[in-house]
């Protein structure tokens, strides 16, 4: 079940990075879905969005606020029911013109063959730890 649930999440970035679409609401998506970013580390906004319309309207905030954004899958690792994914986005800032990069992790909880929350982590160690993973673990010989 594991390297599904990997491959649940897999797809969902492919969808994201060809439609610029995030989810589908009953095929991918629980209907409870929760997008959680109260583990974002000085987060200063609504800490969780809940169902997928709010998590789709908080990304397409997100979004709308860079110039040439764009997502990285650095990684995925699996934690049994949950996948760890590393990620890399970059864009210029609508508002300061300034480019911004930035790694981190979003940890999916997958129930059911359906996306059900999704943490977010400012640092990517967090997010690993946070599913019993350490650095090591995810990037074996370092």
């Amino acid at each position: 079940m594991s390297q599904e649930n990997v491959e649940i999440v897999r797809r969902r970035y492919e969808r994201l990075g060809a439609t610029g679409e995030p989810f589908t609401e009953t095929e991918t998506t629980a209907s409870d879905f929760v997008w959680d970013m109260s583990t974002f580390r000085g987060w200063p906004e609504q800490q969780t969005y809940e169902g997928v319309e709010e998590a789709r309207g908080f990304l397409r905030n997100w979004i709308e606020s860079w110039d040439d954004w764009e997502l990285e899958v650095e990684a995925l690792h699996d934690a049994g029911d949950k996948v760890v994914a590393i990620m890399r986005q970059r864009g210029r800032s609508k508002t300061s013109g300034l480019q911004v990069e930035m790694t981190f992790a979003q940890v999916w909880t997958i129930r059911d063959g359906k996306l059900a929350r999704m943490e977010m982590y400012a640092d990517p160690v967090e997010g690993l730890e946070a599913v019993g993973l350490s650095k090591q673990d995810a990037h074996p010989g370092s």
